[in-house]
């Protein structure tokens, strides 16, 4: 599958998902700048991506750094993923730390933007 080809699903797919739940807000992790220039390059086109779909549906949209998710998580901006993976199986309730680090950085993301989407409408 070309990065097209990925791209326009990924899309299709987000549209689908804007169109069932209905969000009222999203937020998405601020690209940081990696040196393997080829991964920050697919990072980027897919987070245009889904920035232009968020907009189209007025689905409003706030980005957050590593570092901000760490203090919603853990209030310590250089938390390890350790520290972040147990944290959001406590705000969670969760039976286990959530795996892959993939999976805890999604719901720690999560957690701290509906915390920054209360603090923006209060």
């Amino acid at each position: 599958m070309t990065q097209q080809e990925r791209l326009a699903f990924l899309e299709a797919r987000l549209d689908e998902l804007i169109a069932r739940h209905q969000p009222s807000g999203a937020v998405i992790e601020r690209l940081f700048f990696s040196k393997n220039t080829r991964t920050a390059l697919s990072i980027a086109e897919a987070r245009g991506m889904i920035l232009a779909t968020l907009a189209r549906a007025d689905v409003p949209c706030i980005e957050l750094t590593p570092q901000h998710v760490k203090i919603g998580v853990t209030g310590y901006g250089r938390a390890t993923k350790g520290q972040v993976q147990i944290m959001v199986q406590r705000l969670f309730s969760l039976a286990t730390p959530p795996t892959p680090d993939d999976a805890a950085d999604a719901l720690a993301l999560a957690f701290a933007g509906l915390s920054s989407f209360r603090h923006l409408h209060q």
